[in-house]
C-alpha cells in the first residue's frame, strides 16, 4: 500500500511547502501530494517541479467549495503536469478538461461538504458513485472514509472497493492517524492513504520530536501493514 505524505494542514498547503520539500528529502517518499488551496499557483508550479525532480507521483487535492473553483483548480493541475487529481464531485467536466493530458482523475465519492471538507452519504451511495466513474474512466477515487458523517469509515472503503472493482486504485484522504486505521483501510482494499495533518502536529508518534521521524513511522507501519 502506498503513502502519500500531504504538504497540508487542516485542509491547505502549508506556505513553507518548498523548504519542507528539502527537509524531506532523505525519506525518499514516493507520493507526495498538496491541496489547491493554501500558496499560489506559481508555488504550486514549484512544488510540482520539486515533486519530479524527486522521483515522486504528485497529487493535487481539491477542496475548493464551488464548482467554478473546483473547475479552476482541474486547469491548473492539468496545465501543471500534476500527475493525480483528487476530489471535486464535477466528474463529467473535469475528465473533459484532463483529455490529453497526463493527469489522472480520482473523484470523491459519497456527498462531501464544508471545509474542512466532511463525507456524507452511504455505503451504498459511495458503491454507486464509484461504478459510475468507472464507467466515466476515472483512475480510482479519493474517499473520505474517516470524515464520514452517515456511515462507518471502514463500509465505505469496502464500499468503494467494491464499486471500482479490482483494478482501479482506492485512495483513503483525512484523519488516517495511526497503524490500526492504515491496516484497516488496507484490509478493506485501499491502494492508498493520505496523512498531513498528523505529521505536522506529531500527533502520528507523539514520543518522536521531528517530522522526519514522524514520516518515517508511518512508512514503516505502511510496509508491516
Amino acid at each position: 500500500m502506498d503513502f502519500i505524505f500531504m504538504l497540508t494542514r487542516d485542509d491547505r498547503t502549508v506556505e513553507d511547502s518548498l523548504d519542507l520539500m528539502k527537509l524531506i528529502e532523505p525519506v525518499g517518499l514516493k507520493h507526495i501530494g498538496f491541496k489547491d488551496i493554501g500558496v499560489p499557483a506559481t508555488v504550486l508550479k514549484s512544488l510540482v517541479e520539486a515533486i519530479d525532480a524527486a522521483g515522486a507521483v504528485s497529487y493535487m487535492e481539491v477542496v475548493s467549495t464551488t464548482a467554478e473553483a473546483c473547475l479552476d483548480s482541474a486547469r491548473i493541475a492539468r496545465d501543471l503536469g500534476v500527475r493525480r487529481l483528487l476530489g471535486g464531485t464535477q466528474v463529467d467536466e473535469i475528465l473533459r478538461l484532463l483529455e490529453g493530458s497526463r493527469t489522472e482523475y480520482f473523484p470523491f465519492p459519497g456527498k462531501p461538504i464544508g471545509h474542512p471538507t466532511k463525507l456524507g452519504g452511504t455505503a451504498a451511495d459511495v458503491e454507486a458513485d464509484c461504478a459510475g466513474f468507472v464507467e466515466k474512466g476515472c483512475a480510482g477515487c479519493d474517499i473520505l472514509a474517516y470524515r464520514a458523517t452517515e456511515a462507518d469509515p471502514i463500509d465505505l472503503v469496502r464500499a468503494a472497493r467494491k464499486g471500482l472493482g479490482p483494478d482501479k486504485y482506492l485512495i483513503v484522504a483525512g484523519a488516517v492517524t495511526s497503524s490500526e486505521r492504515i491496516r484497516a483501510v488496507k484490509a478493506a482494499g485501499a491502494d492508498a492513504f493520505t496523512i498531513g495533518s498528523a505529521v505536522f502536529n506529531g500527533s502520528y508518534s507523539p514520543s518522536k520530536g521531528s517530522i522526519i521521524s514522524q514520516l518515517r513511522d508511518v512508512l514503516a507501519d505502511c510496509e508491516s501493514a
